[in-house]
């Protein structure tokens, strides 16, 4: 449960680093609470995207992993990005993420500020 915190918190600031990086990537909210409430709802939703559909989508483009020397791994994030905008907008949440090109710069966002951050956040173990 612990590592389930810290990924969360992990995701959380790395969305929230994207959305202040991008201008079109954008979270709404009345309040400052309702923002960082709504970004934890995000980050799990996108922590949930990333492990259940992720792996899947992985083994089937397996091949194209493999030709492109892993460089579809920017359009797979940025797919699970863009997954995770809809998912925001069934569930009411005040995320969104307009266009494929700022899913690939936000994905890439934060994936890197995401592996930076779990590596100052303490381990769960």
């Amino acid at each position: 449960m612990k590592n389930f915190l810290v990924k969360t918190i992990a995701n959380a600031g790395a969305l929230a680093v994207a959305v202040w990086l991008l201008d079109k990537i954008t979270l709404t909210g009345d309040s400052t609470f309702k923002k960082v409430w709504t970004l934890i709802l995000v980050a799990v939703v996108f922590g949930l995207v990333n492990f259940l559909v992720k792996p899947i989508v992985k083994v089937l483009t397996f091949p194209l992993f493999i030709l492109t020397l892993g460089l579809i791994t920017l359009v797979v994030n940025a797919l699970m990005l863009m997954l995770t905008s809809w998912l925001a907008d069934k569930f009411d949440l005040s995320f969104h993420v307009d266009g494929f090109w700022t899913a690939v710069l936000g994905g890439l966002i934060i994936s890197v500020v995401s592996w930076a951050l779990n590596l100052a956040l303490p381990d769960g173990d």
